[in-house]
């Protein structure tokens, strides 16, 4: 967790040195009215560590308020679409990026890869699941899963079809849930909006186990069990990416970078 705290940390640094280089500032200090807002939208799978992020940077710079915004990147990005003010955007996909990027919302040169995550199928500590890993997940009663518009949903989509228990398609995210459903046994899926209602269904008991990201089981390791870590062979690497968007006008001069 130091570590990835680490990587958005230096990420975020250098985003903020980009814009308060093109701010065109004087360079004359002058005392802020009020602290400056800066609004942080972050795939949901970076929830826990966006807290320590946000408490340990406003703690270094007084100055400045950070409002984060947790969700699925899908989500997030139709929020940006629909006017919400974002300044900077962790998706855990290219495809929202990629969208933004078109529009000619963001801020050029802050695109960068910030952390790489794993697939993890998750259980309850006390489960006597049958469920061994991705590979036999159908044994399960019941599966937390992702729709396919969220990142995780679709990895974990991509990796089922490389183990042979999807059919090929041109794209993994198409495939429905009742679809995943029906191609697994008629297995039960409880569909989830984001990585975060997927770890809270397989907390609860509401399904016996799920798919979810790496990062999301930190702190939570006397409530959730880690069945299997699914290789990269199966699933590419998993990359959260940071851009800056362009409503970030405001000067930086009162950021430590």
């Amino acid at each position: 967790m130091k570590k990835t705290l680490f990587a958005i940390a230096v990420a975020f640094a250098m985003v903020f040195a980009l814009a308060a280089c093109g701010s065109g500032s004087s360079g004359e200090e002058t005392a802020p009215a009020e602290k400056t807002k800066v609004y942080v939208f972050a795939a949901a799978s970076l929830n826990a560590v966006m807290a320590d992020f946000e408490a340990s940077y406003e703690n270094a710079n007084p100055d400045i308020d950070i409002v984060v915004n947790a969700d699925s990147s899908g989500a997030l990005l139709t929020q940006i679409q629909e006017g919400a003010p974002c300044d900077v955007f962790f998706s855990a996909a290219q495809k929202q990026m990629d969208e933004l990027e078109g529009a000619g919302m963001v801020v050029e040169g802050t695109r960068t890869n910030v952390v790489n995550n794993q697939l993890v199928v998750v259980t309850q500590p006390d489960s006597d699941t049958a469920v061994t890993g991705l590979a036999d997940i159908a044994k399960a009663k019941s599966i937390a899963l992702a729709d396919g518009s969220v990142p995780v949903g679709k990895y974990t989509r991509q990796a089922m079809i490389n183990l042979g228990l999807l059919k090929e398609a041109e794209d993994p995210a198409a495939i429905t849930t009742e679809e995943v459903s029906e191609q697994l046994g008629g297995v039960e899926i409880s569909e989830q909006g984001n990585v975060s209602k997927v770890l809270a269904a397989v907390e609860e008991a509401s399904s016996e186990v799920g798919t979810t990201y790496l990062s999301d089981t930190i702190g939570h390791e006397d409530s959730i069990k880690i069945i299997e870590t699914v290789g990269y062979r199966l699933i590419s690497l998993l990359s959260s990416r940071m851009m800056m968007l362009r409503r970030f006008i405001r000067s930086t001069d009162s950021i430590q970078t």
